[in-house]
């Protein structure tokens, strides 16, 4: 009897040990080469991205849901490819979320970031795109917590009143979010930058 629960304890002990080493290792994926790092939490900047290549899938409909429904098929398409995970996972959401009035539905697209433009995917299914993204400037705020759309769209305000003030700032092109950490990652510790791209006037 002793022995089977002590049995028992060590197995829930290593299952939790897997667990907190995978959730680790979802955290410490490597950036794509010349990502600068995350923003700070509660800081507002203007960031410089190099030219990166994406797998992007289209998700339409509750843009709440969007970042999750678009991960299985991302998943599959870098396991499939044996490519190996980086952070951050991308969601674009459409430009009718910077209104006055956020709408909560729509067109969405979600990718994941190859670490360089040199990877080259041997199969791609019909419902993913590889796309080569130019090179931006963002204005980026840092948000920690959960992955809720509250948070986006508490995010996209601090944005909005950020560029109220610096008016010599023209939007660009449609909002994303950033998403650092993965899911066993407790919520308070989950790193995201929302950002819009910016010229400066």
């Amino acid at each position: 009897m002793k022995l089977t629960h002590g049995l028992l304890i060590a197995g829930v002990i290593v299952g939790l040990g897997a667990l907190l080493f995978w959730g680790y290792r979802a955290a410490s994926a490597p950036l794509p080469d010349g990502f600068p790092l995350p923003t700070a939490k509660g800081d507002v900047e203007i960031k410089q991205y190099p030219a990166y290549r994406a797998a992007t899938v289209q998700v339409r409909g509750d843009l709440a849901n969007a970042p999750s429904r678009g991960f299985s098929p991302l998943f599959r398409h870098i396991s499939d490819n044996s490519i190996s995970m980086t952070a951050p996972v991308e969601t674009r959401y459409p430009t009718a979320t910077l209104g006055a009035s956020a709408i909560a539905t729509g067109d969405a697209a979600v990718s994941f970031l190859y670490r360089s433009l040199d990877v080259v995917p041997e199969e791609v299914a019909q419902n993913v795109r590889v796309e080569d993204i130019p090179p931006m400037v963002v204005v980026s705020v840092g948000m920690r917590g959960g992955y809720g759309y509250g948070v986006y769209t508490r995010g996209v305000q601090q944005l909005q009143d950020w560029l109220a003030m610096h008016p010599e700032y023209e939007i660009t092109g449609p909002p994303r979010r950033f998403f650092y950490d993965g899911p066993f990652i407790p919520n308070g510790l989950k790193r995201s930058d929302i950002q819009i791209p910016v010229q400066r006037n």
